[in-house]
């Protein structure tokens, strides 16, 4: 009987044991499960980029199906919450890509998540630590296998507007003519009358005519030479820049600024303006200087909306690329946090462009810098008529966007959007207006001094 007793504790307290621990492990395990706090998607012509944010790092495996065609990511250790699941009602029917998606468990401690793809692509997958505002995050880039080809997109452009057929005018409608009184038909048939003899014609007349005298010929219109300028509308996507606080977003900001800048470019008979970006989605910053050279641009202008620490800092700037470092502490600064734009908006450090690394090979071409510095100080002045300079004279620091060898290159910082008054101006499309005029007519006076060299191509004749 004892015995029995014994056992029947010993089996008591071992349940309770196990029930405490499993009591006090469960937090533990439950924590451990990694929960995606945000899920962003940002589809462009160019790519389109998903985006799972984490407190902890995320395990995956990425795999390719076909028929259809489809892409296969597996998250370790990643529980099915709203922020995950609500992913696929953010992919647009218009995505480039992406036709849709289905999210799920696959099986213990793996959930899955699979893309309906449009077409083929080629998938990046890589993952960026905390900074910032962002905590870990999980990028799955979708580039199709053929990427887009600015160049041939903006020749196709230049193409139609050169085949556009002339409206045609309309023919006037003939006058009302007043009705013609018919002759009376005869009762019987009229005599044909005896045909006259032809007339003799002169001597002089049967000579031949001299030949006329061949006059100069008909000179064809000169062609067109394009001016070609690469706008570049700041930071986009995963990196919204500095925010004002009326929340103004820098990215918002520079695209509706460079928009606009394009459209007024567009209307001079002899130039044309190419976007790095036409749409809220993160180009890392040697892409956008690819994308100009691609292009064969005679310009290169970064719009932005710059930032401080302090609300009272006011003022539009220029700024070129410096060889020997920044003119400023506040040029090295600001250097330093544009180009911190890849960490932000996330570059995937893993893959480099093979186009740069043949092309960026001497970064200190004085002629571009001088280029550079003309073209900022003709900007520079022409945004002095519509706002406080920040600083009279052009500054000068280490921006990778504005590393092009052979580009004339600017940045331009078009007010501070951390002051209360410009963050104000800077929401205003007249305002916004007006920049986009004063960096136009800037451009317009360098190239008054400055003509572009010939080119072989981009041209039309009139």
């Amino acid at each position: 009987m004892r015995s029995r007793t014994r056992a029947f504790l010993r089996f008591t307290l071992f349940f309770i044991s196990i029930w405490l621990l499993v009591g006090a492990l469960s937090p533990a395990i439950a924590q451990s499960a990694t929960e995606i706090t945000s899920a962003r998607v940002w589809p462009s012509q160019d790519y389109t980029r998903v985006t799972l944010e984490s407190k902890m790092p995320v395990q995956y495996t990425v795999t390719s199906v076909k028929d259809p065609e489809r892409l296969v990511v597996d998250l370790e250790g990643v529980a099915v919450n709203a922020a995950l699941s609500g992913l696929s009602e953010k992919v647009s029917v218009d995505d480039p890509y992406i036709k849709g998606m289905r999210i799920g468990r696959y099986k213990p401690g793996i959930t899955r998540v699979v893309f309906d793809l449009k077409s083929e692509i080629k998938p990046q997958a890589f993952t960026l630590a905390p900074i910032g505002e962002y905590g870990h995050r999980l990028v799955i880039d979708l580039y199709p296998l053929v990427p887009p080809d600015p160049l041939l997109a903006f020749l196709d452009k230049l193409d139609t507007l050169n085949t556009l057929p002339a409206p045609a005018a309309a023919p006037a409608p003939a006058p009302p003519s007043a009705p013609v009184a018919l002759p009376p038909v005869p009762s019987e048939p009229m005599a044909k009358p005896a045909p006259a003899p032809l007339p003799v014609p002169p001597r002089a007349a049967i000579e031949p005519a001299p030949k006329p005298t061949p006059g100069p010929a008909p000179r064809r219109a000169p062609a067109v030479r394009f001016i070609i300028v690469a706008i570049d509308a700041g930071h986009g996507g995963e990196d919204p820049g500095a925010r004002g606080r009326g929340g103004t977003r820098e990215k918002n900001v520079t695209l509706a600024i460079a928009q606009k800048l394009k459209a007024r470019i567009d209307k001079e008979p002899n130039m044309r303006a190419v976007l790095t970006r036409d749409g809220d989605y993160f180009i890392p910053l040697q892409m956008r200087v690819a994308k100009a050279r691609r292009v064969k641009a005679d310009l290169f202008v970064s719009i932005h909306a710059d930032a401080f620490i302090r609300p009272h800092a006011r003022g539009s700037s220029v700024f070129a690329l410096s060889e020997r470092g920044a003119t400023s502490a506040a040029a090295g600064w600001l250097a330093k946090r544009e180009n911190d734009a890849d960490l932000i908006g996330g570059a995937n450090i893993d893959v480099r462009d093979p186009y740069l690394k043949q092309t960026l090979l001497d970064l200190s071409q004085t002629a571009t810098i001088n280029d550079s510095l003309k073209l900022a100080r003709a900007v520079l002045s022409e945004l002095g008529e519509i706002n406080t300079l920040h600083k009279a004279n052009v500054e000068q620091a280490g921006f990778a966007v504005l590393k092009a060898p052979d580009i004339p290159s600017i940045l331009v910082e078009t007010a501070f959007i951390s002051n209360p008054d410009e963050e104000k101006r800077l929401r205003s499309g007249a305002y916004q207006a007006q920049m986009a005029e004063a960096v136009f007519q800037g451009i317009k006076s360098y190239f008054s001094k400055n003509p572009p060299l010939a080119r072989d191509r981009f041209v039309q004749n009139p």
